[in-house]
């Protein structure tokens, strides 16, 4: 029997155990074969700043600044600035000009949902938020199970047939969407409903976006996380959680630094580096007190913090 469950584990990791290349591709400094990619790139998502009401150009000079390597911005924030009549092209010579890449996207369109014309709708969303991502060098967004998140006992492998055509029409674009983990969700709340639908989906550019917060408020168990290898992962959302209030009251809100509340970061991170190095931690957090202070001091304590439990994971 123990050799059944190994093997059966074994065969679900194997699956995911495909080259990690991509999960560099943004980042043209590590392009040379000769060079080894760093354990960890280190991006902010323009959540932790999302109080403050900077907008996309000012939040892209902020991570900049304080040294990320990358931003993942949201497609809201960058629709309202091309609305506004920003250029997309002036903007991506700007992210050139800082140094930093656009490393993914938060969409919500609802591809998953059940509804034949509201996934539709999605379908066109996302070709046009694609077709935007594409032409600011981005080749990725995100794909939470949006829509889906009261009524539970969604179809699992009808969720895969649906998350395997907005691949192929990523694929079209060279923008991936990464299957997200929605703790709060009914469905795709656990990390093995979105390990199943990811795999089912058949294709080789699945991937899944998992974050500490909602992994926690899923109920999933963070050893799941050495089930992964290789690319399966290309990023990963870091925060942590503290101790009160329970899994069932806690929200967004109560999200903290990494290494600030009670979350096995370490643990995290020690499993998260031996799928592969490259991956990119991005540090998303709705901290209703972080968004009361100045943005660039908590773009730079949140690096600090990532850096710290970093050096303590692998040190």
């Amino acid at each position: 029997m123990h050799n059944t469950v190994c093997s059966r584990r074994n065969a679900l990791a194997g699956l995911f155990a495909t080259s990690s290349a991509l999960a560099t591709a943004p980042f043209s400094s590590f392009s040379n074969d000769t060079l080894a990619p760093p354990n960890f790139h280190f991006c902010l998502n323009v959540s932790t700043l999302r109080g403050q009401e900077l907008g996309i150009v000012k939040e892209l000079e902020i991570t900049s600044e304080a040294g990320y390597d990358a931003i993942e911005v949201w497609m809201n924030g960058l629709q309202k600035y091309v609305d506004e009549g920003g250029s997309l092209s002036d903007l991506r010579q700007r992210i050139e000009d800082l140094g930093i890449s656009v490393a993914n996207a938060i969409g919500f369109a609802q591809w998953i949902v059940d509804d034949d014309t509201i996934r539709q709708q999605a379908i066109e969303q996302l070709k046009r938020e694609m077709d935007m991502l594409a032409q600011l060098g981005c080749s990725r967004i995100a794909a939470p199970p949006m829509g889906a998140t009261k009524e539970p006992n969604l179809d699992l492998m009808k969720a895969a047939e649906r998350y395997r055509a907005i691949l192929e029409l990523g694929e079209s674009h060279e923008v991936i969407p990464q299957l997200e983990v929605w703790g709060f969700s009914a469905n795709l709340h656990r990390l093995g409903q979105t390990m199943f639908v990811a795999v089912e989906s058949q294709h080789p550019k699945a991937r899944i976006l998992p974050d500490i917060y909602h992994l926690y408020k899923g109920g999933s168990e963070f050893n799941g996380l050495k089930l992964l290898s290789g690319s399966a992962i290309e990023i990963f959302h870091i925060n942590d959680y503290p101790a009160q209030p329970s899994r069932e009251q806690m929200d967004d809100s109560y999200r903290v630094y990494p290494g600030d509340g009670v979350a096995p970061v370490t643990e995290v991170l020690q499993d998260l580096h031996k799928t592969g190095p490259g991956k990119i931690l991005s540090l998303e957090l709705f901290n209703r007190d972080y968004w009361q202070q100045d943005a660039l001091t908590v773009a730079k304590t949140g690096l600090s913090k990532m850096k710290n439990a970093v050096a303590k994971a692998l040190g």
